[in-house]
């Protein structure tokens, strides 16, 4: 009998100064506003950050240089709502078709602005699961990509 591991997921949430359309818009065709440059897996510098907005549709950076890696696909595609990405990065930072964790990131309407959940599951990762969960879960992981995020928007709300 073989076990299954299973690696808690990464999650994190923040308020953001816009109405859930327009977080959704910004969080998936203005990537490249507030991505962390620092965040890339191309060897020329990111010109671009593309996801093409259907399910299906590729999630990749381009470089200054014309280049494109891949990063991953979209799964779910619902505006103003929700977006599941498929995150295809292996832990040697580069683009792998077999490798599959899923960012699934909601947006919820509050008050004036909206809330916005991240869950990044990583047992795609298999042994390396745990590893990846310290990096992703760190200040310069998924909340300084959301802190990024946020500032694009305006100052956070109260």
């Amino acid at each position: 009998m073989t076990s299954a591991i299973t690696v808690a997921s990464v999650r994190r949430r923040i308020r953001v100064n816009a109405a859930p359309a327009r977080a959704f818009e910004i969080f998936t065709s203005g990537m490249t506003r507030w991505w962390p440059r620092a965040h890339s897996i191309n060897a020329s510098p990111i010109q671009e950050i593309v996801m093409e907005p259907r399910v299906g549709g590729r999630w990749l950076e381009r470089g200054e240089d014309g280049s494109e890696c891949q990063w991953g696909r979209v799964l779910a595609w619902e505006p103003p709502v929700r977006l599941m990405l498929a995150w295809q990065i292996s832990v040697q930072w580069r683009y792998d078709p077999a490798v599959m964790t899923e960012v699934e990131v909601r947006f919820l309407a509050d008050g004036d602005g909206t809330v916005v959940e991240l869950e990044h599951r990583l047992n795609g990762y298999g042994e390396a699961a745990e590893q990846m969960r310290q990096i992703f879960d760190t200040p310069k992981g998924w909340q300084g990509v959301l802190e990024n995020f946020a500032g694009c928007l305006g100052p956070e709300l109260a």
